[in-house]
């Protein structure tokens, strides 16, 4: 239930979740610069561990209770340590991609695990208030 003082805001237009696409975005364009090969070997998991970011983020947005939510928040973050330690980091050690792709991703990944905590923190605060968490 939303208060008199509190809007409600679209999925669309949530912060944290336009970042997980814009990642998804760049995600595509490292799998696009892959051969045939390299793509079934590793890009196709980057990708789906990437996408899946987003789609934990949608998912737990439009459950009820806040402890259902924050638990696709939980996954969302676990799929994000996926895409960006795991699969992005042997993209890079085995020379698979550009520089470029790489800095763009590291530089939305920052700013997103800050914002994916801060929604964390935020709804556990909704549920529970200030004091606990």
């Amino acid at each position: 239930m939303v208060s008199k003082n509190e809007s409600y805001i679209e999925l669309e237009n949530l912060e944290v979740y336009i970042i997980s696409r814009k990642l998804s975005s760049i995600a595509w364009k490292i799998y696009e610069t892959l051969d045939w090969h390299k793509k079934k070997i590793m890009g196709d998991q980057f990708v789906e561990s990437t996408d899946s970011v987003g789609t934990n983020i949608a998912e737990g947005y439009g459950r009820y209770h806040f402890l259902d939510k924050i638990k696709f928040y939980y996954n969302s973050r676990g799929s994000f340590l996926e895409c960006r330690k795991h699969w992005l980091s042997l993209l890079q050690e085995r020379k698979c991609t550009n520089d470029n792709l790489i800095n763009e991703f590291e530089i939305e990944s920052k700013y997103f695990l800050l914002k994916l905590n801060n929604f964390i923190s935020s709804t556990y605060k909704a549920k529970y208030g200030e004091k606990q968490q």
